[in-house]
């Protein structure tokens, strides 16, 4: 089994993308305490660099809030993501947010789904720093959390199914 293993990898592992390009840090360093305490789900956070946020994983655009601010990803094995933009960015109401992608469209891994202009949000006060949560965290027995700085769709999570 392991020979086999080695030859068509792992399907226990599942491999996330970082949605941007930036720098990926604990979760545990935010300033959101519901982030910082993995109160949602267990996760990375990314300071982006770049304005541009894309699809972590192939799947189901499951959410995409009108105001750009935060958007899920529903895998076909089942693996629930959530990126979220910044912090208190819901309150923009989409200023400075552009939509690339439609609530419930089929996406892979590196399609566009929102476009926002980092230096406005910076300044008007706001934290860019962008939680990248797996909701369904209990249905994963390991994490494997990168860190350092990455391009968008650099593995950002390992996940080993339970």
């Amino acid at each position: 089994m392991g020979l086999l293993r080695n030859l068509f990898g792992d399907n226990n592992k599942i491999e996330i993308g970082s949605p941007a390009s930036g720098e990926l840090i604990p979760i545990e360093e935010v300033s959101d305490p519901t982030f910082a305490e993995e109160m949602l789900g267990r996760g990375v956070a990314l300071i982006p660099d770049d304005g541009r946020f894309y699809a972590p994983a192939d799947g189901i655009l499951e959410s995409l809030f009108p105001t750009g601010h935060a958007f899920s990803v529903v895998t076909k094995d089942g693996t629930e993501i959530l990126v979220h933009i910044g912090f208190d960015t819901v309150k923009l109401n989409g200023e400075h947010f552009t939509l690339h992608a439609t609530q419930g469209q089929d996406v892979l891994k590196g399609d566009l789904i929102v476009e926002v202009d980092l230096e406005a949000l910076k300044a008007a006060g706001y934290d860019v720093t962008t939680p990248m949560i797996i909701l369904n965290s209990d249905a994963y027995s390991d994490f494997s959390k990168k860190s350092g700085s990455v391009e968008a769709g650099d593995p950002a999570l390992i996940l080993t199914k339970a």
